[in-house]
């Protein structure tokens, strides 16, 4: 249940309103009839105003038909709750929309032998949260309903550590810092996003430390996100004017003087640290960086 506060779409307040459930979820449960305000069925397009309560529920879980494929997956933390594994570049998370690929979603199957939860229908079984294409490292799955409703909570309530490693242009004046940027969504290139005035689109914060200057005119940065948003990292430190290397997306430029070309967007989602929601045990998991992240980290520092 929501109650509207301004007047908006129904089914952007219910996704923003709800992060456990993509904007797709919701327009399934649209889609189904099972979104109300005031005991009448509405279409997702549907303007809430101010004092409306708009009740949902989600359609029925059905079994997934993908296939299982063996893609090595490797395991940095399973029971069997869920399973944490470290995700290589290149690879979706689940499938969408075009052309039929393999994702993450299919190793999953068969590294947990098909034993994922189904709250995330048919495309994203198991599934908890996301990482972006060329985004490396830990992303966990949850194998039963009771695990995937207790792992979206950490999510949603923010009670897990998250940070990420990234490799970007520049030396930043500063050791450390904080971004509290609102991110909205490009108008203009809807697969954009980007930083907008305060009272605009979502609240947004990231703090950065820097773990190595280098020669070649870029850094290691430590970034640990307080909120959930996409690209966040890479819109953030676009922002302050380190682009990761790779990310053409949002702004990066070739540097003359790198010890190799970067063939992705130089981001590695590398430490989650929580409490196990079903067992209280404390967990803080690390994935090594990837042999892409190499050639950048051995090359030679910047005395300090």
């Amino acid at each position: 249940m929501a109650e509207g506060t301004r007047k908006t779409r129904a089914d952007k307040l219910l996704a923003d309103s709800f992060e456990e459930f993509s904007r797709s979820d919701f327009h399934r449960a649209f889609d189904a009839g099972l979104v109300s305000v005031s005991g009448k069925s509405v279409a997702k397009n549907h303007r809430v105003k101010s004092g409306d309560v708009i009740r949902f529920s989600m359609p029925e879980v059905e079994s997934c038909p993908m296939g299982p494929v063996d893609l090595g997956l490797v395991a940095i933390y399973e029971d069997e709750h869920f399973v944490v594994v470290d995700k290589p570049s290149g690879l979706v998370t689940h499938p969408g929309a075009g052309e039929p690929e393999v994702t993450l979603a299919h190793g999953l199957l068969f590294h947990c032998r098909g034993e994922l939860s189904g709250i995330g229908g048919l495309e994203r079984p198991g599934i908890v949260h996301r990482l972006d294409r060329d985004t490396s490292g830990l992303i966990m799955a949850a194998k039963s309903d009771v695990a995937h409703r207790a792992l979206s909570e950490l999510f949603q309530t923010r009670s897990l550590v998250k940070e990420y490693l990234a490799l970007a242009s520049g030396h930043p004046e500063l050791k450390s810092g904080s971004i509290k940027k609102p991110i909205e969504r490009n108008p203009a290139q809807r697969h954009k996003m980007r930083v907008c005035q305060e009272g605009h689109g979502r609240e947004s914060h990231t703090d950065w430390r820097v773990e190595g200057l280098f020669e070649g005119g870029y850094s290691l940065l430590r970034c640990r996100i307080h909120t959930g948003r996409t690209h966040q990292i890479r819109v953030h430190l676009r922002s302050m004017g380190h682009s990761i290397l790779g990310d053409a997306v949002y702004g990066y430029r070739p540097l003359p003087k790198l010890p190799a070309t970067p063939d992705r967007v130089m981001l590695h989602s590398a430490r989650l640290a929580f409490e196990h929601p079903l067992t209280g045990k404390s967990l803080d998991l690390e994935a090594p960086l990837p042999e892409s992240f190499q050639p950048f980290v051995s090359a030679d520092r910047l005395s300090n």
